[in-house]
């Protein structure tokens, strides 16, 4: 739990954020790699749809429940004394932003490990839609509202143009993880679905994959600066929270770079990647792909470079 370095990881989404807020925020942050690792990743109904469907929904009437009730899941109980510590502190149009997003969390969880269950490996469009829930994107950043205490307008929250750039938030982010996250998940046997070992199930060689990968990432990336630097006349909460998506990705890819949870197996300075070699970990100042149009294969989030 401490190697996960949560407050590390939540204090560079919200840079701005009062300490209650941020720190109930963090709690949630904690609580969701606990969840993760010991339910969604590991366990006995880590490949038991059914199972891991019935404790999911559990856990998500905690939450949305008001008031402090008893629950017999640890993680239930702790669920909803979270659910009450974000009705004190934030407006209800934050809380039910959260706790919708929480719920397409836990979906996208049920989705991969379906998929596990079946031995399915995912074609790549279908995984990237899968990712954008199964990551924990959604309720991440849907946490920038109650950290930082605002409420966007909805008539900005749910345009097509910041919609879309929630989506490139979460995906970037995703597909980083992906990196940080491949030479703990390999030891761990849980490779079954992550980009790289779906590309290499379409053929391509691990080396090619990455590179591939890192494109894609690339070129999402890209266009998020593309859309979020031509938005136009926006409102204070609107501006604050499109700030602190810059602040998610990159703040997401320097823990990733740092947390003892993923370089306790690295070598020196470096991390071991998908191909097995050990890279040291620098920044580039230039994309692999910037191509401002969107990626051939994938319709389910073509629809980006419309906005």
């Amino acid at each position: 739990m401490i190697a996960t370095g949560s407050a590390d990881f939540y204090g560079r989404f919200a840079p701005r954020a009062d300490l209650e807020p941020l720190v109930a925020a963090i709690c949630w942050v904690y609580w969701g790699f606990a969840f993760d690792d010991a339910v969604c990743d590991e366990g006995p109904v880590s490949v038991r749809p059914a199972e891991f469907c019935a404790r999911a929904a559990g856990v998500q009437r905690a939450l949305e429940t008001p008031g402090k009730r008893c629950f017999r899941d640890r993680y239930a109980a702790a669920m909803n004394d979270l659910g009450q510590m974000f009705r004190a502190l934030a407006s209800p149009v934050a809380v039910r932003r959260f706790v919708q997003a929480h719920r397409a969390w836990l979906w996208g969880v049920h989705w991969q490990i379906s998929n596990r269950a079946l031995g399915l490996m995912p074609s790549l469009d279908d995984y990237l839609t899968m990712r954008l829930h199964s990551a924990g994107g959604e309720p991440t950043f849907a946490l920038l509202e109650i950290a930082n205490a605002i409420e966007v307008p909805a008539r900005e929250m749910y345009s097509p143009r910041v919609l879309a750039l929630t989506e490139m938030a979460i995906l970037v982010a995703a597909l980083d993880n992906d990196r940080h996250s491949f030479a703990r998940e390999r030891q761990r046997n849980q490779t079954d679905q992550n980009i790289f070992t779906v590309l290499c199930h379409q053929g391509l060689p691990a080396d090619r994959a990455v590179a591939e990968a890192v494109r894609l990432r690339d070129r999402v990336l890209c266009r998020f600066l593309r859309v979020r630097d031509r938005m136009g006349p926006a409102s204070t909460e609107l501006r604050h929270y499109l700030e602190d998506l810059g602040h998610g990705i990159v703040g997401n890819a320097i823990w990733g770079q740092r947390a003892a949870r993923y370089r306790s197996l690295a070598k020196g300075h470096g991390v071991q990647g998908p191909t097995g070699v050990t890279h040291a970990l620098i920044w580039t100042e230039s994309p692999l792909d910037s191509a401002d149009a969107p990626p051939i294969g994938v319709p389910s989030i073509g629809w980006w470079w419309e906005v």
